[in-house]
């Protein structure tokens, strides 16, 4: 992709990428999701900076805004949202194991390791999804670039067609809004036909 100069060739960037999303990719997130929520496993969603952000936004609407009217909610922890056990395990072990070693104490078979890492590359969420594969969870990912060595550890793995950080977390939090959305209305059609 060509450098970007200006706003409107932000935004030109933007669309084209968007145009390009891999919707096959997000279908199948969204049913991996849906099959954790049926069979009551934990959702751990994890990453660094913009994507530790988009990790704690993202848990918080498939926790409180995912609801079909119904008692059962989803199971989800962001691993982010725990600042001391994070700095304790990068003080005292190292930063690249920070989301592993709390996946270590808490993924079963069947939980969802979600990663966020606009390179794909990040060492603590490689690790991390290295854990939940050993324990028997699912795990998927959104990434960018050309999806780094997360790809080959994700079961699902969205790669945003763009090399340009922004582009890539912007279309993260679109994702992400499109899960939530698609799985909201899943759910409350589900809710409706049971009714």
């Amino acid at each position: 992709m060509n450098e970007i100069r200006d706003i409107n060739g932000y935004f030109r960037s933007l669309a084209l990428a968007a145009q390009q999303m891999p919707l096959e990719s997000v279908e199948q997130m969204a049913d991996v999701l849906l099959g954790a929520y049926d069979a009551g496993r934990t959702i751990y969603l994890f990453g660094n900076g913009g994507s530790a952000a988009l990790a704690s936004h993202f848990a918080c609407d498939l926790g409180k805004g995912a609801r079909n009217g119904s008692r059962k909610r989803f199971r989800v922890v962001a691993l982010t949202d725990n600042v001391p056990l994070m700095t304790a395990w990068a003080n005292d072990s190292s930063y690249e194991d920070i989301f592993a070693e709390q996946l270590t104490n808490l993924v079963r078979p069947g939980d969802v390791a979600f990663a966020i890492s606009g390179s794909g590359n990040s060492p603590n969420v490689l690790r991390a999804l290295t854990v939940a594969r050993e324990a028997g969870a699912a795990t998927v990912g959104l990434t960018g670039f050309q999806g780094g060595e997360m790809k080959r550890l994700c079961d699902v793995c969205m790669v945003v067609p763009s090399d340009n950080m922004q582009i890539i977390e912007d279309l993260h939090l679109s994702t992400s809004h499109a899960l939530f959305t698609a799985i909201r209305a899943r759910l409350c059609q589900a809710a409706g036909a049971h009714a």
